[in-house]
């Protein structure tokens, strides 16, 4: 890698300017062109950001400079439009999920496998200072052996905020699929795979109504469970329960805890890239009544940026010849863990996950993302 690597955006939705902010000041990378079905919009964004071309999807693809494509659609076409960018022979950045089944996200990946290129998924926060710090603390042994995990993202749901949050309540997404990538992409990089999962899902009501916006009022139907609790049962030996809901008054979000033999360890919010990390010792004895705990802080180590960093580390794992972090293995198992729990919930029965996972190798604490490796 003598130069920057060549990237283009398909999608640039609003999600798009904090890509396009990080990955601008990361020197490794280049952002070429813009794509957009809209292509008022790629032009707004082009200029906006400073990017020298936008146009079309296929102008991304057929783009001579392009190495990696950022797939930044909507969930319903994202294994399709990374198909497209790896017949174009790029790489591909995909934003969470990795796409909607089995069967299309497994064969996009054998297609990546067959032309040599790769392929990462979101959610790319894992690599954040926050998260990366406490899977260090527990690789050092601070909480012993890990016995179990709890999760939790609950609040009153997104049509308060969102003026079209339909979408969210339809096949493909509801708590599960929307925020389940956070929660099961941290755990799957702190235990490894998932084994097996169950579930038990309900639907608070069968129509919900936009609150703001030009649509305020008016109803949408609820398609999938806007409230899912998970257990999972990892190959390590491992469990954890999640609870994920767009249904809470009370609003509780980005709760990670892992607790071991010799302590329990609270993992920053998993949507984020730092946070406090911090975790508790048990006691040895204590009289009539316990103590107050005493949470001693472990000081964050590891790059503060933000969305773009999966895939400035897959950019130079290409070059290094090794495994990038935020893996399209990783996504497609995370995915068919969700999968796994969707069918429980639907069934009733444990779902045996049957996609596996290599061991999810920790970022370094010294990687620096503003530092040029050409």
């Amino acid at each position: 890698m003598s130069s920057p690597i060549g990237v283009g955006f398909i999608g640039v939705g609003v999600i798009s300017d904090t890509y396009l902010e990080n990955l601008s000041s990361f020197p490794d990378v280049e952002v070429l062109i813009l794509g957009d079905l809209d292509l008022d919009r790629a032009r707004s964004q082009a200029e906006k950001h400073g990017v020298p071309a936008h146009g079309s999807a296929q102008d991304v693809l057929d783009h001579p400079g392009v190495q990696v494509v950022v797939n930044l659609t909507i969930p319903a076409v994202h294994a399709e439009v990374s198909s497209s960018a790896i017949a174009a022979g790029k790489h591909v950045w995909t934003e969470k999920p990795l796409g909607l089944d089995r069967e299309s996200t497994a064969a996009l990946l054998q297609q990546a496998e067959a032309a040599g290129l790769r392929v990462g998924c979101a959610p790319d926060t894992v690599l954040g200072a926050g998260v990366q710090t406490a899977k260090r603390a527990i690789l050092d042994g601070v909480i012993g052996r890990p016995l179990f995990a709890q999760t939790s993202m609950q609040w009153q749901g997104p049509e308060v905020f969102h003026p079209n949050p339909g979408f969210l309540f339809a096949k493909g997404a509801g708590p599960l699929l929307d925020m389940g990538p956070y929660y099961f992409t941290t755990l799957v990089s702190l235990f490894g795979t998932v084994d097996k999962v169950a579930a038990v899902g309900l639907k608070a009501r069968e129509e919900r109504t936009i609150q703001v916006g030009e649509k305020a009022g008016t109803t949408f139907p609820v398609e999938v469970p806007s409230t899912i609790s998970v257990l999972t049962q990892f190959e390590g030996g491992q469990t954890g329960t999640s609870l994920l809901s767009f249904d809470s008054p009370l609003a509780r979000q980005g709760i990670v805890e892992i607790h071991g033999t010799e302590g329990s360890l609270v993992v920053p919010d998993p949507n984020m890239f730092e946070g406090r990390i911090a975790y508790v010792k048990p006691f040895e004895t204590f009289g009539e009544r316990p103590p107050e705990q005493e949470w001693i802080e472990i000081p964050q180590q590891g790059p503060a940026t933000g969305r773009g960093l999966g895939l400035l580390d897959m950019v130079r794992a290409i070059h290094e010849d090794r495994q990038h972090v935020a893996s399209g293995e990783v996504g497609y198992h995370v995915l068919d863990v969700m999968l796994s729990a969707e069918e429980s919930a639907a069934s009733g029965e444990f779902v045996t996950v049957q996609s596996s996972v290599a061991e999810v190798p920790p970022v370094p604490a010294d990687f620096d993302p503003f530092a040029s490796t050409l």
